[in-house]
């Protein structure tokens, strides 16, 4: 007799390959209408389940956790980001929590770069013209944007995402600034041409734009607070694909609306899926460009993430260390 398929629930629809390939690996509870879980029917997933498959909008906290029933042995997020689940809570009872690091690096980077050029160079704004029939022929002062040449480019955590974004940034002559937890090694400076900046408040000060790439844990919460955003001259452009959580969303709106920041462009927010209406106001005036969490949307990158969670809960299920384990020690 072989050995027993572990029972897999997965909170969300995931691309078809995926779901097939796991149907087909593992005992899968599969969510066919595609709806986020309800608290109680993930308190109901976590009782019964062997591995729970969340993704990054579905909220583990310690309650869920306390309530897992006794066979919960993984949680395999469909995602990078871990703020959504009580790690240490998690590994308190006994449970493993993996992620899916790396495969959405290269897609959130060419996001970043894909709001710093549409908020420079005003293209939401340029594209709506035409279809509002408010575009009469080219003039010379109409819909002007600022070049990004020349220009410098904050980038708040120097990550994977961090060096893919500078990369990019370097090919449209921008020159690279950074602030992260740990420098990075002279090499890896001297090739993306990156200057360190030690004091986030003294690189605000002085950047045309600013690209916020960290993660979300308790220590950046509002890392650009209030207090740090002023350090942002009027002209500058705040660019966020991370998490919304990082930035003062309150205090950002204000700016925008005073006129104290030339722009920003936001793919996270920090109460997600809901937006403030001031947001939406200030976007509908052009001040500031909204996407909705569409940094990780690729077709590759989905079918990549579904890969590493098949990985983690096979690799685990033989008895393994799965190969994206996730430990309280790294957030």
């Amino acid at each position: 007799m072989g050995k027993k398929k572990p029972l897999v629930i997965i909170t969300r629809r995931l691309p078809d390959r995926i779901e097939t390939r796991m149907c087909e690996l593992f005992d899968t509870r599969l969510n066919i209408e595609d709806a986020a879980m309800s608290r109680a029917k993930l308190t109901e997933a976590m009782a019964s389940a062997d591995v729970l498959v969340p993704t990054v909008t579905d909220r583990i906290d310690a309650d869920l956790v306390r309530e897992a029933g006794p066979n919960l042995k993984l949680i395999a997020n469909f995602g990078n980001g871990v703020d959504n689940i009580a790690i240490g809570a998690a590994l308190e009872r006994g449970i493993t929590v993996t992620n899916t690091p790396g495969v959405l690096t290269e897609d959130t980077a060419d996001m970043t770069m894909a709001l710093i050029l549409a908020v420079a160079r005003r293209i939401v704004e340029g594209a709506g013209a035409i279809p509002a029939n408010e575009w009469t022929g080219w003039a010379p002062t109409w819909m002007l944007g600022r070049r990004i040449t020349g220009k410098r480019l904050g980038i708040v955590g120097m990550g994977r995402i961090g060096q893919a974004i500078a990369r990019r940034a370097r090919a449209f002559g921008l020159q690279i600034h950074y602030h992260n937890r740990r420098r990075l090694s002279l090499p890896i400076e001297e090739k993306l041409e990156a200057t360190y900046w030690d004091s986030l408040d003294q690189m605000l000060a002085r950047m045309d734009i600013v690209s916020v790439n960290c993660p979300h844990t308790p220590a950046t919460y509002h890392l650009l607070s209030a207090r740090r955003l002023k350090y942002l001259r009027p002209d500058a452009f705040l660019i966020n694909t991370s998490r919304g959580e990082v930035i003062d969303e309150n205090a950002l709106t204000r700016m925008l609306e005073t006129g104290e920041l030339a722009g920003a462009g936001l793919d996270v927010f920090e109460h997600e899926p809901s937006v403030s209406p001031k947001l939406i106001k200030l976007a509908r005036a052009g001040k500031v460009t909204l996407l909705p969490h569409m940094g990780s949307a690729t077709s590759e990158g989905r079918l990549d993430m579904g890969e590493k969670v098949i990985v983690n809960v096979q690799t685990f299920w033989d008895g393994h260390r799965p190969p994206d384990r996730v430990l309280a020690a790294m957030l």
